[in-house]
């Protein structure tokens, strides 16, 4: 599941569900998840007060940290929906390889209805059908996510339209309308988008809508700047992926400019970007995902959303906490800190498509790059499995 957050709304589901297993797919390329539902589940949220200590009482680490910053669970093996309950989530083309991969899962039902849907059926441009085909198993999917979470589910848009701002604006009004022909509000969905200048500015004009989206990709100040202007309702920086490439490469002046200061460059990044959205007022949320042990949580402590490794999060819930112990869990991000950061008369530009190109530096442009042609192949592999299995039976 991939795991995309706001704090949920106040209407928390709590019908009894069945045990089901599930493919699931988040910050990583696939996995499986196992889920077993329980009839009612605890919710982790960002605390919104400034103090920076957490409360008396709390037993565990998870306790701890979850008082600053909303943990969410990545993509991973859940054989005990209890234990990390997730709170909302993203139908993505990894997450459709996975349920046609497990053809047990609740969700497959959802895939095959849009092989059978009269809509698509009909097309005869093969390109045109498969895309019908894919736009109704992740809004089939979709739906049935937004039944097991309380909060919202984030769509991907097709990576391909990445540098076609009308051709992302479209995609997202289809999903949308067919989203509205199953009756799931808009306030409970995210579009996820790739954050190219294309992406961003679709961003502002779906916004502008009244249409939430959640840019991904970003891997540069500018990028995550660009991205806040826009209104973007969530913002996503993989902390760890910034990381991986400062150990294997150079030349980037940002990457670098961390690393003289004595900071991890993806540690360093989430906390520009949190410092200029809460000093400068934009609306957005930020959200650390690729995060790789607790001390990225620790370091990240008043971030919106973690999203963090089912091995982090259970060695948090196993570890106990003192009284002597729980102050030493200090919030690192906040409005007070932010307040006080100051950024360059350059930093402060209003971004465009010029200025964005100029200030991304080689590292965020190979990983945008990669993400992209990741999240490319995924699709085409999901069409190319849609394409072999239909018609399905009895169409």
């Amino acid at each position: 599941m991939s795991v995309t957050l706001k704090s949920p709304p106040s209407s928390f589901l709590s019908s009894s569900l069945p045990k089901s297993r599930l493919g699931f797919a988040n910050g990583s390329s696939s996995s499986t998840l196992l889920f077993k539902f329980n009839r009612s589940f605890p919710v982790l949220r960002a605390s919104s007060g400034s103090s920076s200590s957490v409360d008396t009482g709390l037993s565990t680490e998870l306790d701890a940290v979850s008082t600053f910053s909303e943990i969410v669970p990545d993509t991973v093996i859940f054989d005990d929906f209890e234990k990390f309950p997730p709170t909302a989530a993203t139908v993505s083309s990894s997450l459709l390889l996975g349920i046609l991969s497990l053809p047990d899962t609740i969700f497959r039902n959802a895939v095959d209805m849009a092989l059978a849907d009269s809509t698509c059926s009909p097309l005869d441009n093969p390109e045109l059908r498969l895309s019908c085909f894919v736009n109704k198993a992740l809004v089939n999917v979709g739906g049935d996510l937004a039944k097991l979470v309380p909060g919202r589910v984030s769509t991907e848009v097709d990576a391909r339209l990445a540098y076609d701002t009308h051709g992302i604006i479209r995609r997202v009004h289809d999903l949308l309308r067919l989203y509205d022909e199953i009756a799931v509000p808009p306030e409970r969905l995210l579009f996820k988008i790739p954050s190219t200048w294309q992406g961003i500015e679709a961003s502002r004009l779906l916004e502008s809508e009244g249409i939430q989206t959640h840019l991904t990709f970003v891997y540069s100040f500018a990028q995550a700047a660009a991205a806040a202007q826009a209104g973007a309702s969530v913002i996503q920086i993989f902390v760890g992926r910034v990381r991986d490439w400062a150990r294997s490469h150079s030349g980037d002046p940002e990457i670098e400019a961390a690393i003289q200061r004595g900071e991890d460059p993806g540690l360093a990044l989430v906390t520009k970007a949190y410092n200029y959205i809460h000093k400068y007022g934009h609306k957005s949320k930020l959200m650390a995902a690729a995060v790789r042990n607790k001390q990225d949580i620790f370091s990240l402590l008043g971030v919106d959303y973690i999203i963090a490794p089912l091995k982090v999060l259970q060695s948090l819930k196993e570890s106990n906490t003192s009284p002597d112990e729980k102050y030493s869990y200090d919030r690192r991000l906040s409005p007070q800190s932010a307040a006080r950061y100051d950024f360059t008369a350059e930093e402060l530009t209003k971004w465009d498509q010029l200025s964005l190109a100029s200030a991304m530096g080689p590292a965020s442009v190979e990983l945008l790059a990669a993400g992209l042609d990741g999240y490319v192949n995924q699709a085409k592999r999901v069409e190319e499995l849609l394409d072999k299995i239909w018609p399905p039976p009895n169409v």
